[in-house]
């Protein structure tokens, strides 16, 4: 194992989405093609599927170091409300420009910290979304929850507007890691947080783990899981902490590079870490994510319709996702685009009455082709060549570059169609790859992602 990791931890996207965004083409996007594009994926699929909102609020109290999210740190309370209605305008400008009411199936509130916002405030939020639209029959609700901050009138309030999921960034319990990272949250507020949302019915709690993060040592990992295994979360996301200090700022400067473990190490993390979750009745979907046989993403999985967009993995998939606040992605099915990073800019660009967004790429048939193969492999481990749409021109060559992984036992090949091996579960992202011809054709000099492993 120790070879392969020297030999595949390379650079590589976590693969959100296709194109990832450092190749989208931004010089053939216009607003008004994405438009096209998001006005006629929702008119196909509204009625029977709905649609998904990602709503990001970026405000924080304290900057943790490890984070490479849109944030502003601020302790001043009074950018709530200035913000939210800058989010219900933006809200506003795309029902009218959609031209029917949108059914909302799936909503996320990331960030930042969601909780920094009070109570009061996420109820107006989400009152003025649903004045004009309304719910689907079955919707998947979730936010991001800040254990030292959620408190049961957050968790009560979202209970009630339709809320059922909610995940805690937990990533350590050591003190020393906790320090270096800037993130103090003992114990029991986790189990506080954990055990407020059962107590007022959420179905399911997810504890964010990560490892790899700087003073971390394979004893602090077994620590931190045998803690969590006392709360026994619905979900879990144990991933790699992604150092992209050359991207992220200096919010990743808090520590030396040497104060990071090394590719082996994080890789014994991650089996033990691993091994510990099976233990404890976990289930490994896709990749980084591990849930109970009772959660729905398990039972997407089972059902083969596990999906992955840049919330993440879902149990459900919608063509069409908008995304509302700054920083904030949209996803047509047929076109992406991004919103200002700026609280200013994209408050300047909403007063002028404009969508807030500042690039975007719309997809080839090249794209879509590649994007069916990479969701195969990152949801369902496997994917196939047997019908012409899921071929391209350079299909030949990428199975032939991936015969070398075959020979180190990550994949095995069928006649038209290739499964991931169970020892090719940490190498998901290599694998993928190998299919993301434009991140083969350009092979660029600077790195753009965090490593692999």
């Amino acid at each position: 194992m120790s070879n392969l990791i020297q030999k595949y931890n390379v650079p590589g996207p976590r693969y959100t989405s296709y194109p990832t965004v450092p190749y989208w083409n931004e010089a053939a996007f216009t607003v008004e093609r994405y438009k096209e594009s998001l006005k006629k994926s929702f008119l196909e699929s509204n009625t029977e599927e709905g649609i998904s909102l990602y709503i990001h609020l970026p405000f924080c109290e304290s900057l943790c170091t490890f984070c490479g999210c849109n944030k502003r740190i601020t302790k001043r309370h009074e950018v709530e409300s200035p913000y939210i209605a800058a989010v219900l305008e933006e809200w506003d400008m795309y029902v009218k420009m959609l031209e029917k009411r949108p059914v909302i199936k799936e909503i996320h509130l990331g960030g930042g910290t969601p909780t920094f916002f009070s109570p009061a405030n996420l109820r107006i939020l989400l009152d003025g979304l649903f004045e004009k639209a309304d719910r689907a029959e079955e919707t998947d609700f979730s936010f991001e929850g800040h254990p030292n901050n959620t408190k049961q009138e957050h968790l009560q309030l979202l209970y009630d507007l339709g809320f059922r999921r909610v995940s805690y960034g937990v990533q350590d319990y050591n003190f020393e890691v906790q320090r270096a990272i800037h993130r103090f949250q003992p114990f029991v507020n986790v189990k506080n947080a954990t055990d407020g949302a059962r107590e007022i019915g959420y179905t399911s709690v997810g504890h964010d783990l990560i490892f790899g993060l700087p003073f971390q040592t394979v004893e602090h990992i077994k620590a931190t899981i045998e803690k969590t295994k006392e709360l026994m979360p619905d979900r879990i996301a144990f991933y790699s902490y992604a150092h992209v200090p050359w991207i992220k700022g200096n919010g990743q400067r808090g520590f030396k590079e040497e104060d990071l473990p090394t590719a082996d190490v994080k890789r014994e993390m991650y089996e033990i870490g691993k091994q510990m979750l099976a233990d404890a009745g976990y289930v490994e979907i896709g990749m980084d994510h591990f849930a109970l046989k009772s959660d729905t993403l398990y039972k997407s999985m089972e059902n083969k319709k596990l999906h992955r967009n840049f919330m993440g993995y879902t149990s459900s998939k919608t063509k069409v996702m908008i995304g509302l606040g700054v920083s904030a992605i949209s996803d047509s099915w047929t076109g992406f685009a991004q919103n200002v990073k700026t609280i200013e800019e994209y408050y300047e660009m909403l007063e002028k009455g404009e969508l807030p967004l500042y690039r975007g790429h719309i997809l080839t048939d090249e794209d879509e082709t590649v994007r069916r193969h990479i969701l195969n492999i990152m949801c369902n481990l496997e994917t196939s060549w047997k019908d012409d749409r899921m071929k391209f021109a350079e299909l030949p060559e990428v199975l032939m570059n991936l015969k070398e992984m075959e020979a180190d036992g990550l994949l095995e090949f069928g006649k038209e169609e290739l499964i991931v091996n169970e020892s090719g579960r940490p190498f998901v992202r290599n694998i993928c790859m190998a299919f993301d011809v434009l991140l083969q054709r350009s092979k660029p000099e600077t790195q753009l992602f965090s490593m692999t492993i």
